[in-house]
């Protein structure tokens, strides 16, 4: 009887250890997954990625990779705010935009950053066409790409991640394709 007993209990143990793993596997992925990827400001990413014509997913990857969410965040180079604009692309913006009464200070807005921030995404995307050159021109400026493109480093028909100079802008692309691809599957 006590054999029995303990056959009993081993295969309500197996039976456990399988029904949680497929809990973990099944569900802990998705769950993960979403907490991961926030979406935080939906409406004015919504608002302002229609308005610019740039795909929401590329915005959310965007400001997953600069700040994390955060509308406080300050870099070392002095970019500010969920987009980390610095002062030159919210001078240059602010001019494009026709808007006087905004000062760079109000980059900490989630607004009003997302608002440039989507601009200048938008604007990037339509000179190039890409997404991965889109997102290094963010990185590293329109002179850095524009270089690697006139001197055949990077092609502009079928931009490589890999052609791309410096190995910070290759790890800073990289990280927002990864997020573009997962919240294009989540949005």
């Amino acid at each position: 009887m006590n054999v029995i007993k303990r056959i009993g209990a081993f295969i309500l143990l197996i039976l456990f250890v399988c029904g949680l793993g497929a809990f973990l596997f099944g569900y802990m992925p998705y769950w993960f997954g979403s907490e991961s990827y926030r979406t935080d400001y939906r409406e004015i990413v919504e608002k302002y990625s229609e308005e610019f014509g740039i795909d929401e997913a590329f915005v959310f990857a965007v400001i997953k990779t600069e700040s994390n969410f955060d509308p406080s965040a300050v870099s070392d180079a002095g970019a500010i705010g969920l987009m980390q604009i610095i002062e030159d692309s919210f001078d240059w913006v602010s001019s494009k935009l026709g808007e006087s009464d905004l000062t760079y200070e109000d980059m900490f807005t989630p607004e009003y950053s997302i608002m440039y921030g989507s601009y200048m995404l938008a604007f990037l995307y339509d000179r190039y066409g890409s997404y991965e050159l889109a997102a290094a021109a963010y990185h590293s400026g329109i002179g850095e790409v524009d270089g690697w493109i006139e001197d055949g480093i990077v092609s502009l028909e079928n931009p490589d991640i890999a052609d791309f100079e410096g190995s910070n802008t290759r790890h800073y692309v990289r990280k927002i394709m990864k997020a573009y691809t997962r919240y294009s599957e989540i949005l």
